[in-house]
C-alpha cells in the first residue's frame, strides 16, 4: 500500500498545540516535534474498535504488549530484553523526571549536555537536585560528547547522566565507539545513565543504524534506563504512551517506586495504538522515513544557501538545528515569525543564536516555509 504524506490536513481549531500557537495568524508552525501526517491506518482502525466498544475504563498492560516490544527490539537491534524489564508510562518526559527522582540523593548532582530537549533542563525543579550542564563539542561539522569534560564532571560527583540518542536537537547519530566510551565512564564513576531514545526510529539513511545505549555491553545494560515510545514514530504523542527498559531489577524497583502515586497508568487508547503500530505498521514507517529523507535533503540544500545560516548534516530525527548567529539577528525567532515561519528558539535548548525547524510535514508546506525564510533573510 502506498501512503500519501503529501496530503494537507487542516489542523486549525483542533486544539493542536502546534497550530494553535499561531491561530488566526499567517505563520507556518514548524516548531514543536509533532508531525503533520495522519497516524497509520491500522492505528486508526484499532482506535475505532476501542471507541465502538464504548467503555473507556481503567487499564492494565495488555499481556502480549511487552512481548511484542521485546521481539521488535531484538529484530531491529539484536538487543535481547526480557518482558519483565519493560515498564509503561504516559510519556517520556514523566519517565525522565521519574528517573531523576529515583536515582541519587538530594546532595548528588544530575548531569546533561547542551543544547538539549528543554525538559532535560527543568528536571531539577521537580526532583530538587542540582543539574550540571556540559556543552556538546563540534568535530568536523558534527556535534558529539565532550568526553574529557564529561569525565572531569563525573570526577566531581554525579549520580545520573541524562543522555539523548539520537540527539535532539543536533540530530547526531552516535557510533558504537562513542556509546561504549560513555557507558564505560558511567561504569567507572558509578553513574546511572538515563537514555532518551524516543527518536530511535528516525534514522534517515539506510546505511546507518541506531544503537541502543544499553545494548553495547552487559555493564551498560546493568546501569541504563532506556526511554522509548511509539508516539513520535507513528505520530500519536497525544495518546500518552511510552515504555522504559530497565534490565537491573533493583533499579527497576527504585524507578517504579519513584513514580508510584504521581504518574498515572497508560490509557486504553494508548495501549491499543501501540499494539497496532508495532505489529502492523512497518511498511508505513518505511515509507515515512523515505519521505522524511527527501524533506531532509531539501532542508540541507536550501538552508545551506541562506545567507548567515549554517546547518550540520542531519542524520536522524525530523528536526533541523540551524545556526543563525551570522545573520546578526537579535531575536531570530521573532524575525522569522514576523515573516511567516514559526521555529523553536535555541535559547530554550540552552544555546542562543540557533533555531530548530521541524520538517515532519507535507513537502509543499516545507517548500513554502523555506521560501518564506529565504525571502526574509534577503531583506536583512
Amino acid at each position: 500500500m502506498n501512503y500519501n504524506f503529501d496530503e494537507i490536513i487542516d489542523r486549525n481549531n483542533t486544539h493542536s498545540m502546534k497550530w494553535g500557537k499561531y491561530q488566526d495568524r499567517d505563520i507556518l508552525p514548524m516548531w514543536v516535534a509533532d508531525m503533520d501526517f495522519k497516524a497509520p491506518p491500522p492505528v486508526l482502525k484499532a482506535l475505532e474498535q476501542v471507541i465502538s466498544h464504548g467503555i473507556l475504563g481503567y487499564t492494565h498492560v495488555p499481556d502480549t504488549l511487552s512481548g511484542i516490544v521485546t521481539k521488535r527490539l531484538m529484530r531491529l537491534y539484536g538487543w535481547q530484553v526480557e518482558p519483565e524489564s519493560i515498564l509503561w508510562t504516559p510519556g517520556v518526559v514523566s519517565a525522565l523526571n521519574g528517573a531523576c527522582r529515583a536515582f541519587g540523593t538530594r546532595q548528588e548532582r544530575i548531569v546533561t549536555t547542551t543544547p538539549i530537549y528543554p525538559p532535560f533542563l527543568s528536571v531539577s525543579d521537580s526532583c530538587g537536585k542540582d543539574l550540571v550542564t556540559l556543552p556538546m563539542t563540534e568535530i568536523q561539522n558534527r556535534s558529539t560528547l565532550d568526553f574529557p569534560g564529561l569525565e572531569r564532571t563525573f570526577q566531581e560527583g554525579a549520580a545520573l547522566f541524562l543522555f539523548c540518542s539520537p540527539y535532539n536537537p543536533c540530530s547526531t547519530l552516535f557510533t558504537r565507539e562513542e556509546i561504549l566510551e560513555l557507558t564505560e565512564l558511567c561504569t567507572q564513576y558509578k553513574v546511572i545513565l538515563c537514555s532518551d531514545e524516543i527518536h530511535s526510529d528516525f534514522v534517515l539513511d539506510p546505511e546507518n543504524v541506531h544503537i541502543p545505549t544499553a545494548s553495547v555491553s552487559p555493564e551498560a545494560g546493568a546501569r541504563t534506563v532506556t526511554l522509548m515510545a511509539p508516539s513520535k514514530t507513528f505520530n500519536i504523542p497525544g495518546l500518552g504512551c511510552s515504555f522504559v527498559v530497565i534490565e537491573d531489577p533493583i533499579l527497576r524497583d527504585r524507578f517504579r517506586s519513584a513514580l508510584k502515586g504521581l504518574v498515572p497508568d497508560v490509557n486504553l487508547m494508548g495501549f491499543a495504538a501501540a499494539r497496532a503500530a508495532y505489529e502492523e505498521c512497518d511498511d508505513w514507517l518505511e515509507q515515512l522515513i523515505a519521505y522524511l529523507r527527501g524533506n531532509r535533503d531539501m532542508v540541507m540544500e536550501r538552508v545551506g544557501q541562506m545567507p548567515g545560516c549554517r546547518i550540520n548534516p542531519v542524520k536522524a530525527t525530523y528536526l533541523a538545528w540551524i545556526d543563525v548567529r551570522d545573520t546578526g539577528l537579535d531575536d531570530p525567532v521573532k524575525f522569522f515569525e514576523d515573516n511567516g515561519v514559526g521555529l523553536s528558539d535555541g535559547k530554550f535548548f540552552g544555546k542562543e543564536g540557533f533555531v530548530r525547524l521541524n520538517f515532519g510535514c507535507p513537502r509543499s508546506t516545507l517548500v513554502e516555509g523555506l521560501n518564506r525564510m529565504e525571502r526574509a533573510l534577503k531583506t536583512i
